[in-house]
């Protein structure tokens, strides 16, 4: 018996392919918002590293939530 499994799709890629650019975008915003925060530092005059950790721990969180958003899609 030939069953048509609605659920594939003939030509289309992979999954892991997903989770390696999803990989690479969520290295490139924890990237920049790091790079930012820390050129923002080196322009002010504070010993404590403010805007460093701001932006870094804004990045990781703009991050998780993309990384959130695109594995919801794949219920």
């Amino acid at each position: 018996m030939n069953q048509d499994h609605k659920d594939t799709k003939p030509n289309s890629t992979p999954v892991y392919v997903k989770y390696i650019g999803l990989s690479f975008q969520l290295f490139g915003i924890i990237g920049a918002g790091t790079w930012f925060g820390w050129w923002l530092q080196g322009k002010s005059d504070m010993k404590f590293p403010v805007w460093l950790l701001l932006f870094c721990f804004l990045s990781i969180g703009i991050a998780f939530y993309q990384l959130w958003v695109s594995t919801r899609s794949d219920r």
